[in-house]
């Protein structure tokens, strides 16, 4: 609960630093502030008190939403760094943008931390407005404004199915409270529409994370928004929206029928296979990146078939692939920045021209990819190996082909960077993009020679 109070609170504090003309201060309050947000989620862990309920049950606090809840501080505060020079040019609006980046921390943490149907709901929209906001944050830019739109009709369209799954699921409970929800969901006697709901609010989730076959928008959204805010689509937008799910159905944990098992496995199947696949035919390194979002989504949608013991497993992969995701997209905007388009071409002769940005780029897709000692590799082998032991043989036959085949786009990148010439000068760009680089790098591989540091979370 401290946690969220310390984030609504840092972002009406970055709006009163613009009332009171203190503009240069806002990045750095506004980092400050995440540290210390961090260092309240960490604090938690360190108490021997078990789960607290807060405000009638509708908010919980416990090692699920203080671990995930720490992932989506330590990105966010990488996405804020960033922004520093990437809104240099549009300081007049810095506050704005990074108050709707604060405002949507505080709905992750609440999709993670709610004990009731109605905290869920408006964690979602406030995530949901924020990425609005900011997919269409360049009004005087087509393909900006064309993301927008498209994520704003998909967007609403998931959250009417999300809102009449919640209200079957009332009707077939009676209460919002979890606990409730629960106890019935256990129970044989449960109403037919419990199920419908869960399906109904299943299917605005596959929305959010992007999973095949509800995935048509993120190609098109991840390459017209800003560069930063697909680094946040990305990354801490998937993330969010992949704990808030598992938190949904092990609150309505139950007896599962076959047929909704089955559903998750086609499509986690159907996000790897259209994920990797499409990802190779891809030139811009956005829409390639968002294609393999696609599939990583489908990775970690293999966690839910493990609901109660899936949540470590999630967590480390989550974090595995969110702090890759952030070095990769560092690169990226460094890179492009001033460029017309993110085509790999952009890449050639990186390795020469700036080796450490190629190397952290590197490590960042090849963590990705599953190659060890990175933290993308472990991810992978905890995952599998827990589907394994659960009898899941095919799907996890079926996980390793696609991890084979996600090489092949990654080094196209990597290829041009190390073996072709550059066609342009080098790149001058601000350092910032270089530490955030270098840092995301590290936690990549200390995280991956040393796993219970995520695994012992929870």
């Amino acid at each position: 609960m401290n946690t969220l109070i310390a984030i609504g609170s840092l972002g009406i504090l970055v709006l009163l630093l613009e009332v009171f003309g203190a503009r240069k201060t806002i990045i750095p309050v506004t980092i400050i502030g995440l540290l210390a947000t961090l260092g309240i989620s960490l604090g938690g862990f360190c108490t021997e008190s078990g789960p607290a309920s807060f405000f009638n049950n509708t908010i919980i606090e416990d090692k699920f939403s203080m671990g995930f809840s720490s992932l989506f501080i330590l990105l966010t505060i990488f996405i804020v760094l960033m922004s520093s020079d990437f809104y240099h040019q549009e300081q007049k609006k810095l506050s704005d943008y990074i108050t709707v980046k604060v405002l949507l921390l505080f709905g992750g943490v609440a999709m993670v931390s709610f004990g009731n149907l109605a905290t869920y709901f408006v964690g979602i929209e406030i995530l949901s407005i924020a990425l609005y906001i900011l997919a269409a944050s360049k009004p005087t830019n087509v393909k900006s404004n064309e993301a927008g739109m498209k994520y704003f009709l998909m967007g609403a369209f998931a959250s009417g199915f999300l809102l009449f799954g919640i209200a079957l699921i009332y009707g077939a409970t009676g209460s919002f409270d979890m606990s409730t929800i629960h106890e019935a969901g256990m129970s044989a006697n449960v109403e037919d529409w419990f199920y419908i709901g869960l399906a109904m609010v299943s299917v605005a989730m596959f929305f959010k994370i992007a999973a095949a076959p509800f995935h048509m928008w993120a190609p098109d959204v991840y390459e017209g928004a800003p560069a930063l805010s697909t680094a946040l689509m990305s990354t801490l937008a998937k993330v969010i929206a992949i704990g808030g799910f598992y938190r949904l159905i092990e609150g309505t944990y139950g007896n599962f029928s076959d047929n909704f098992i089955s559903t998750l496995i086609i499509v986690s199947i159907l996000s790897m296979i259209v994920g990797n696949v499409m990802a190779l035919r891809q030139v811009n390194v956005k829409r390639m990146l968002a294609y393999s979002g696609i599939s990583h989504a489908g990775f970690m949608l293999m966690s839910l078939l493990a609901v109660p013991n899936g949540a470590s497993n999630l967590l480390y992969y989550a974090t595995a692939y969110s702090v890759a995701g952030i070095a990769a997209f560092a690169v990226i905007i460094a890179i492009t920045k001033d460029k017309d388009n993110e085509n790999i071409e952009n890449f050639n002769g990186l390795g020469k021209s700036n080796p450490m940005m190629a190397i952290a780029l590197t490590l960042s897709l090849l963590s990705m990819a599953g190659i060890p000692i990175l933290a993308g590799f472990f991810g992978k082998v905890f995952l599998f190996g827990q589907m394994l032991e659960m009898g899941y043989t095919t799907l996890v036959i079926v996980a390793v082909i696609n991890s084979i085949i996600s090489v092949g786009y990654y080094f196209k990148l990597i290829l041009a960077m190390f073996t072709k010439q550059a066609t342009d000068e080098p790149t001058q760009f601000s350092s910032i993009y270089s530490i955030v680089a270098i840092i995301a790098t590290i936690i990549n591989l200390a995280i991956g020679l040393f796993p219970d540091l995520v695994l012992k979370l929870i």
